[in-house]
């Protein structure tokens, strides 16, 4: 494989695998009546609360993207100043992740700071990148994007956190229990909306109304229109499972995640400068603009 190909594969996977579904965010149209979607609301502020000021939280997820791209993850996130944590991600199926273990990268480890994402590629890559494995993805670089798809990114990217799912929920304003189920063998009540992916991108990415119309452009091209999100609350009011469903020109593209340990000791440092190239200039070297 040549070296350019091999390069824009790597990138292109670790966007998908940092970011995970497209709408993290959107208007709800799903729901029962409206007493029921009283209390459901009331359920998820307390929740969002309690989530919140937990800090901290073991994940393990796993994501499937059409036939492109199947993946799982397990780590830690902190979020009290800003996101920090870490993740392994390991690549499971699909067309890329085929693509990326024939660049010598089968799974990778990541970690968050609160001004960075950074990825660990293999030994095969970064012979084939310059000799450093680590690419560091700065939030301010990704928010320099022309059509709006950068600082979309920028804010995902940032927010990641368990809490980010209910606050989601609690702006569509409309969302409804499902009923009580058990999930990792503890008791918890399963609530349910569906996100109209567009409208609450402009409320939430802070982009002008060039931008915003880029990033819709890129949405409708994705063939993004809505998605679905389940949540589970235990008796804490800490949630413990997230699934995210939504269509898209790619096939279905499905989340799930489960969250255990809140309040977990976190800590995570950037690698060595001389084993980290910048996402940017690893782009330019390749001539890839913007963020994509």
């Amino acid at each position: 494989m040549r070296s350019t190909t091999v390069r824009r594969v790597g990138i292109a996977a670790l966007a998908l695998a940092a970011l995970g579904p497209l709408a993290s965010c959107g208007d709800a149209r799903d729901g029962g009546p409206d007493g029921d979607r009283g209390g459901s609301l009331a359920a998820l502020r307390s929740a969002e609360r309690s989530t919140d000021h937990a800090e901290s939280v073991r994940v393990r997820s796993t994501l499937s993207y059409g036939k492109a791209l199947s993946l799982s993850s397990d780590g830690a996130l902190r979020w009290d100043d800003g996101v920090t944590g870490h993740l392994t991600i390991r690549y499971t199926g699909g067309t890329l992740a085929a693509a990326m273990r024939k660049a010598g990268t089968s799974s990778l480890r990541a970690r968050y700071l609160p001004d960075a994402y950074y990825a660990r590629m293999s030994d095969t890559f970064a012979r084939r990148a310059g000799g450093r494995h680590w690419i560091r993805y700065a939030y301010a670089d990704l928010a320099r994007g022309g059509d709006g798809l950068g600082m979309y990114l920028k804010d995902q990217m940032r927010n990641t956190t368990p809490n980010q799912s209910v606050k989601m929920l609690l702006a569509s304003g409309d969302v409804r229990k499902v009923g009580a189920e058990r999930v990792q063998g503890a008791a918890a009540t399963h609530f349910r909306g569906r996100v109209r992916v567009a409208d609450l991108t402009g409320r939430s990415s802070g982009l002008g109304a060039r931008e915003l119309a880029g990033l819709k452009r890129q949405l409708d091209q994705a063939g993004v229109t809505t998605e679905t999100v389940d949540l589970w609350i235990d008796h804490r009011n800490l949630l413990v499972k997230k699934v995210e469903r939504a269509d898209t020109a790619q096939g279905s593209l499905v989340s799930t995640a489960y969250y255990r340990d809140y309040g977990v000791r976190i800590a995570a440092e950037a690698p060595p400068a001389s084993d980290t190239q910048d996402f940017t200039k690893l782009a330019r070297s390749e001539g890839v603009t913007g963020t994509r």
